[in-house]
């Protein structure tokens, strides 16, 4: 008999981030494992919904039948603690949650306090959690109340691509992460600007409209430092693993991440790899295929770029223990497995 799961998520699910990247690849792979998979659109604003598009979202939910199964995306349940605790006994509730919402970088305080409140308290009425990563499943156990029994890590696929070339002159660093804060993209132009002794180009890829004022700010710190011959803001591109082909270094300054499924996808092209010690990355990259420095600290950035940048022994080294890992880690098919594995445990 197939199983039917609703799942709900906010937004435009087609937007080239990780986050809705994942949400795809799962729906996919659900599917292809015999899942009906019915999807439900909850509209825009989230993680801070007009009081119109919370009561339309809430709507939508409260009309799924008796014992209906529902994942919804964590960038929308996360503010929906009042119709969670409505529904969580008629509905078969499940969050996926990438991040929890008060990591996003750049939130006033109080933003975050009210936030993380509405989080924890929307998390004690579902009936399971999936999570991306380890680091969050710590972070859910130890801050928002929910037992690890309760959670399924289920690691983003990955999958396998045409290796990067190399041997670019000037050497071709690559970063891909949306227009945020949280990426740390102004980290990465200051310790370019740092190093633009040395020969090299860069290319930012991002979707610009999530944060139009910090892809401004963005526009105008590279035109304020005089790297507009060098650095390239490339805005949202359809095919990511044919740029990290062209690369010689990865390079991205989040100031969190959940998981950071760019790294995974780096990995698995056999790019070097310079990033924060920050949230999961670390979980993501060996210590043998990328140099992990501070976060905000964009001196240590740009003496790991200078590294890789001056010695291209150490560049091919890491390179080469980076497609080792990347070789290593999961499909996509694993992701839905995984998922699909708790799911029919849910009563």
């Amino acid at each position: 008999m197939t199983s039917t799961l609703f799942f709900a998520y906010p937004g435009d699910l087609e937007l080239k981030t990780g986050g809705y990247a994942y949400d795809r690849h799962l729906i996919h792979g659900l599917q292809q494992l015999g899942w009906q998979v019915d999807l439900l659109s909850l509209g825009d604003g989230f993680p801070a919904p007009s009081a119109d598009a919370l009561a339309l979202a809430e709507q939508q939910l409260s009309a799924l039948p008796e014992d209906a199964l529902v994942m919804i995306d964590g960038l929308a349940f996360g503010v929906m603690n009042e119709w969670a605790k409505r529904e969580a006994t008629r509905l078969r509730i499940i969050a996926l949650v990438h991040h929890p919402l008060a990591l996003e970088t750049g939130l006033p305080a109080d933003v975050a306090d009210v936030l993380r409140n509405s989080e924890r308290e929307a998390l004690a009425f579902v009936r399971h959690v999936v999570v991306t990563s380890p680091e969050t499943a710590r972070t859910l156990s130890s801050s928002y109340n929910v037992s690890l029994d309760a959670i399924t890590i289920a690691l983003p696929g990955t999958e396998q691509r045409s290796p990067a070339k190399g041997g670019n002159d000037p050497v071709h660093i690559v970063s891909v992460g949306t227009l945020t804060k949280r990426k740390g993209h102004d980290v990465l132009i200051d310790a370019l600007d740092r190093i633009r002794d040395l020969p090299w180009r860069a290319s930012i890829i991002g979707n610009r409209s999530l944060d139009p004022a910090t892809a401004d700010a963005l526009d105008d710190q590279v035109k304020r430092l005089a790297l507009g011959e060098r650095v390239r803001l490339c805005g949202q591109v359809n095919d990511v693993p044919a740029v990290l082909e062209t690369a010689d270094i990865f390079a991205l300054a989040s100031r969190y991440e959940g998981y950071g499924m760019v790294f995974a996808e780096a990995l698995s092209q056999g790019l070097p790899i310079v990033a924060c010690h920050a949230g999961a990355v670390p979980d993501v990259v060996p210590a043998n295929a990328g140099v992990l420095v501070p976060v905000d600290d964009v001196e240590a950035f740009a003496g790991a770029l200078r590294r890789f940048i001056t010695n291209p022994a150490l560049r091919r080294e890491f390179a080469d223990a980076a497609a080792k890992a990347g070789a290593a880690l999961p499909g996509w098919q694993d992701t839905a497995a995984r998922v699909s594995t708790g799911l029919k445990g849910i009563k």
